[in-house]
């Protein structure tokens, strides 16, 4: 098997895998880089050039995995695109706020390059994206060669998967992003025992050491405590949240404190992209029963959606719970403008429950202290970090050791390191060397060949 990591950066980004296997040419996601605009944000597709793609697979709707699929679809017009049953039909939803996105931020930022895709071309596109059962081995033919594909559940999102490659007498299992602890709305991965000849595996929480009192249940705990506890005091509790997952998820947790009468009676403002894929979730629940989600939770948590203008810097003082995009606080969403406003008083609390790359605002505000000041550049607001912020461990990536563990009991002979900053991959090359000596161990550099 060859392999090229086609993320121009690296890390965690434009998620984007070129494999060959015998005849075949197999591209594994096609992603966004969240940090990046233009072609920049994009993977460098030059491997591909005069090539023929046999097969696209998408391993889960995360933009870093499927922002630039348009693209790679236009550039390849006959190449199948398969993903899971639930993936097929989160998909189109998601590009289509992504072309959305990219238009407005063609005005506002001057960015020539957007929109890379418009809605127009996903409408034409959506004939060739299938949806593929977990558990079913569907075949694909090259000129000489045949591979077989399986996917698997991977937690971590609606239709997430890992994915299973049989050719000739050899296994390959791509972990793709994978939590195998059961969430509140999705069960955890259910990944297959025994050995796999290559292995590629995320390594996202290589640097989160695990706490053994951090379990997700006592993380949802004191999530609704410090909620409590903000709201009792007189000010508001803002979660940025992911729209695809842990919105959901942030939902059925509230309302569960509420129907139990664990949650203090207060305003609940929900805005964004998640709010809309809530009507997305309840139809998976209902056709594929892979995920627990009723849409009802919003009517009976009485759900108000945000001001249609959010003044940076502003304090709203609604004594008030907010779930809003986005979960990094990303420059110029709702989450951004409405922590400028927060931050400054000391009554209010910022709790992050996911994965900040260090570099977002989100990713600065966590490594900041209290009383430092902290600048929203493109909001225009320099303040003083009064209010409390808080980090839950209520990650939709498995933890460093849960991955180590099934990667040494697949006994791979190569074992190929993804999806991770540089001092996360190091960690697992140090672990792995050492637990499976054996093992040729690859932290890929982007655009290089390797013989896998």
């Amino acid at each position: 098997m060859k392999l090229i990591d086609l993320n121009r950066d690296g890390g965690i980004g434009a998620n984007s895998l070129f494999v060959q296997l015998g005849d075949l040419n197999i591209l594994v996601d096609s992603g966004l880089h969240p940090k990046k605009v233009g072609r920049r944000a994009t993977p460098d597709h030059t491997p591909l050039r005069g090539k023929n793609l046999d097969l696209i697979i998408i391993t889960h709707c995360h933009l870093d995995h499927i922002g630039s699929l348009p693209l790679t679809m236009r550039e390849h017009p006959d190449a199948p695109v398969i993903m899971t049953t639930s993936s097929r039909m989160l998909i189109e939803r998601m590009l289509h706020n992504s072309a959305s996105v990219m238009m407005r931020q063609r005005e506002d930022e001057n960015i020539p390059d957007y929109p890379l895709f418009t809605h127009e071309e996903i409408d034409r596109l959506a004939r060739r994206l299938t949806g593929v059962p977990f558990g079913h081995v569907k075949k694909f033919r090259g000129g000489r060669d045949e591979i077989e594909v399986i996917l698997h559940h991977a937690g971590h999102v609606a239709g997430a998967a890992a994915v299973e490659i049989r050719h000739k007498h050899r296994a390959i299992f791509f972990t793709g992003d994978v939590l195998f602890e059961n969430q509140r709305t999705l069960p955890g991965a259910k990944f297959p025992s025994g050995h796999f000849d290559t292995l590629v595996t995320e390594t996202t929480r290589g640097t989160t050491r695990r706490q053994v009192e951090k379990t997700r249940g006592a993380e949802m705990a004191r999530l609704v405590a410090s909620i409590n506890d903000t709201i009792q005091k007189g000010g508001s509790f803002l979660i940025p949240v992911f729209a695809l997952g842990r919105m959901q998820e942030i939902l059925s947790i509230v309302h569960d404190a509420r129907k139990f009468r664990r949650l203090v009676d207060c305003p609940i403002y929900g805005s964004g992209l998640g709010m809309d894929l809530v009507d997305y979730f309840d139809e998976i629940c209902r056709k594929t029963h892979h995920i627990q989600f009723n849409r009802g939770i919003v009517k009976e948590l009485k759900i108000r959606p945000l001001p249609r203008v959010l003044k940076p810097g502003e304090d709203p003082k609604q004594n008030a719970l907010y779930i809003i995009s986005s979960g990094m606080l990303v420059e110029r969403t709702p989450s951004y403008t409405l922590a400028s406003g927060l931050i400054g008083h000391a009554g209010n609390t910022i709790g992050f429950v996911g994965y900040c790359d260090p570099e977002t605002p989100g990713g600065r505000l966590l490594a900041s202290k209290p009383g430092e000041t902290f600048l929203f550049e493109t909001a225009h607001v320099k303040t003083k970090i009064k209010a409390r912020v808080e980090r839950f461990e209520l990650s939709g990536h498995a933890d460093r050791e849960e991955l180590l563990q099934f990667a040494v009991q697949t006994g791979a002979r190569s074992i190929v390191l993804t999806h991770g900053d540089p001092d996360a991959r190091a960690w697992f090359a140090e672990q792995l060397a050492a637990k499976l000596p054996a093992a040729k161990v690859i932290d890929p550099v982007p655009l290089k060949q390797y013989q896998v």
